[in-house]
């Protein structure tokens, strides 16, 4: 049931939507009075949803929380608890940890301040991916121009053996070199794609998608593609070309894993206050990919990234390491959820200049 009461200046705690960590406002009927943007991007929700309405429809209700912020209301002391679990409907459920202190303002008694438990571990594992990840793509980079190098020759000497063959048969052992120089060729270029220097633009992320999914649909008719987007998202720079090739790879990635026929969503939102490549943005756009197909197969899924790596048959193993070294040199990042049933990536491109918060 929505409160009546007047709802708290938003500039009296401007300095509240600097913090990282998540921040929410209650009275003493835990009606919530603010929350702060990180408590909007960690519960994906706005204020205008949760502000005058009880705590129970941000967080639900966690075992013991509801009685301990009443004991706290009552004995004017404070709280922490851990291991919080928030679920959400059709998105992953939330372990936190939660700190709550009394206070004395206007149309506010408790100060909820939430944090993911595993956030430090998340930044450290990322960090080491990323290094890991780094060397990776040096690695195969450089064994990439040394094969490249050697391909042209092997080609041309294929192509004057040729031409002194008479022997029919012959001549297809020789156009079977040619084709298999070209193929390994066309696989080096890729390998090499992501050295190309970026051209940005202003662009709307929207009209990227769109093209993304026209091509999608074209390519696998029996795929549904879902269009959930916020559209008073501003404009981003970026260079378009390798946004549209980085967000077709995670869909055709998605579409291929479903075999052609099932659901992908594209999904937009506005993210606040988000650390990428442990540098703090005020505001960046989430774009999620969501499909209903398999799942990543378990003894794959931390390395889907590296290149080379596949769970199909066949799969170059390159459509995604691509995806995210051009989703880095956007100063941005992809993060993956996986079951069978929902495979989520979800690609943050930030908008606003980083700042020292």
């Amino acid at each position: 049931m929505q409160n009546d009461l007047p709802d708290i200046a938003p500039s009296a705690f401007s300095g509240l939507e600097l913090l990282s960590s998540a921040v929410v406002l209650v009275d003493d009927q835990l009606v919530v009075r603010y929350l702060n943007p990180s408590a909007e991007n960690l519960f994906a929700t706005s204020s205008r949803k949760i502000v005058g309405y009880s705590l129970r429809r941000l967080i639900g209700e966690p075992a013991g929380l509801e009685g301990a912020l009443n004991n706290v209301l009552r004995d004017n002391w404070s709280y922490t608890g851990h291991n919080l679990k928030v679920l959400r409907s059709g998105m992953e459920t939330l372990h936190l940890d939660c700190t709550v202190t009394p206070v004395e303002v206007v149309e506010a008694r408790l100060l909820l301040e939430f944090r993911p438990m595993d956030a430090q571990l998340k930044v450290a594992r990322e960090e080491q991916l990323a290094h890991q990840q780094q060397a990776n793509r040096e690695l195969v980079r450089n064994l990439a121009h040394e094969i490249k190098n050697p391909l042209g020759g092997i080609r041309g000497s294929a192509q004057l053996l040729e031409r002194e063959l008479d022997d029919p048969q012959l001549r297809e052992y020789t156009q079977v070199i040619i084709a298999e120089a070209d193929r390994l060729q066309d696989l080096m270029n890729r390998l090499l794609t992501s050295h190309r220097m970026m051209q940005p633009t202003q662009l709307n992320l929207h009209d990227v998608i769109e093209r993304v999914r026209r091509l999608i649909l074209a390519e696998f008719p029996s795929v549904e593609v879902r269009r959930d987007y916020d559209t008073s998202l501003p404009s981003v720079t970026g260079d378009r070309e390798q946004l549209i090739q980085a967000i077709l790879n995670i869909a055709r990635n998605a579409a291929q894993a479903m075999q052609g026929s099932g659901e992908i969503v594209m999904r937009t939102r506005a993210a606040r206050q988000v650390t990428l490549a442990k540098r703090r943005f005020k505001l960046a756009v989430q774009l999620q990919v969501i499909d209903n197909g398999p799942g990543i197969p378990d003894d794959i899924r931390d390395r889907i990234f590296y290149p080379l790596v596949s769970g199909r048959e066949n799969g170059s193993g390159l459509g995604l390491s691509l995806a995210q070294s051009f989703i880095e040199q956007h100063h941005g990042a992809i993060e993956v959820e996986s079951r069978p049933g929902r495979t989520c990536f979800t690609l943050f491109i930030p908008i606003t200049r980083e700042t020292d918060a």
